[in-house]
């Protein structure tokens, strides 16, 4: 049975100007991967609510899980959430359960729960809200998109509270061997290896060393049995000259 699978839509400006660089994806990546769930694809869109909503739809039919990371804080750009609403049709405003979240955290520390903080506290009605015991602000669910903080740490600590609820596959295995030839060189005896363990994935990771050029060859797979002996393979076709 095929793992479930899954996309993250990364959202936010200072993204895709470079301003910001992008630390969740690779986090959520090895999290998923561990988790038995495939990740299949990202995409970055700016703080525009037409892309937002689009991605949203698109990658909600198309995938198992979706994540999303940024646009959910106190400022007028943070628009995630009402993209989220508008992409299901749902209803959003200020929920009694997160007001009450966020509230008693800033009575706690003394601060004032004015009008831009209540503003995180507006979560979809068919949503199921996301732990974050970082900063509080919780983030939600709604259907199979799981809506969190861009700020790494709060990214971080929301995965941790969404992954044990959902059900997962095999573990990703991989095995990796340097390989002291040209990629020209090796293309043909990878594609050759590749046909005989077609559920396995081979990848090619070229580099050059000191003159010399080489590559990286990457065997994954959920069949420990099947990287075992493809990488078996792999080590007699490219072994070295004793």
């Amino acid at each position: 049975m095929p793992n479930p699978t899954a996309a993250m839509i990364v959202i936010g400006d200072e993204i895709l100007s470079g301003r910001t660089r992008d630390a969740n994806m690779h986090y959520l990546a090895g999290e998923l991967t561990a988790a038995g769930i495939d990740l299949r694809e990202v995409r970055v869109v700016s703080d525009d609510a037409a892309a937002i909503v689009s991605a949203i739809r698109a990658m909600s039919a198309a995938f198992d899980h979706v994540f999303t990371s940024g646009g959910i804080g106190p400022t007028h750009d943070d628009i995630t959430a009402d993209c989220v609403a508008q992409a299901f049709d749902d209803h959003i405003g200020v929920r009694a359960d997160a007001a009450k979240l966020l509230g008693d955290h800033y009575a706690t520390s003394g601060r004032d729960f004015n009008e831009a903080r209540q503003r995180m506290a507006r979560i979809p009605d068919s949503a199921t809200l996301i732990n974050n015991p970082v900063s509080v602000a919780p983030g939600f669910t709604v259907q199979n998109v799981h809506v969190m903080a861009g700020v790494p740490s709060v990214f971080q600590a929301m995965v941790a509270s969404v992954l044990p609820t959902l059900m997962g596959g095999a573990p990703l295995l991989s095995q990796t061997l340097r390989v002291n030839q040209g990629e020209g060189d090796i293309a043909g005896p990878l594609r050759d290896l590749a046909a005989r363990f077609p559920d396995l994935s081979i990848g090619s990771y070229p580099f050059q060393h000191n003159g010399a050029y080489g590559a990286d060859i990457i065997i994954r797979g959920s069949d420990a049995a099947q990287v075992d002996g493809a990488m078996l393979a792999l080590s007699q076709l490219f072994a070295e000259p004793s």
